[in-house]
């Protein structure tokens, strides 16, 4: 069993997303083989790449609001409490347009993260 406080997480390599930061909240370091579970903080106006991965993406909005634009283009807003499946291969990007910051973590396989 482990419990971690996510201030206690380092940051880790967020190259190529901007105005990012992303942290490894439980993964192999940690002895999950399995999954991995990150947390990102979107700054205003940061957004991820829009990109596609074969895993699938489990996704829950912890604070603030954003966008999640989906493969066909589309924009769909997100708030604080909204869960988020992202099948594999769909294209895919997180942006915030707000003026503070929107978080959410991320469950992926542990392939996802390597």
């Amino acid at each position: 069993m482990m419990i971690k406080k996510l201030e206690g997480v380092p940051l880790a390599d967020s190259t190529g997303y901007e105005g990012v930061v992303k942290r490894i909240v439980i993964g192999p370091d940690d002895g999950s083989d399995e999954i991995v579970l990150r947390y990102f903080s979107l700054e205003p106006g940061g957004k991820t790449p829009y990109h596609a991965h074969d895993f699938p993406h489990l996704v829950k909005i912890d604070a603030g609001e954003g966008i999640y634009t989906d493969a066909e283009g589309q924009e769909h807003p997100l708030h604080r409490g909204d869960f988020v499946f992202i099948p594999a291969n769909e294209t895919h990007s997180f942006t915030n347009r707000t003026k503070g910051h929107f978080d959410f973590i991320c469950i992926v396989p542990r392939r996802g993260e390597t």
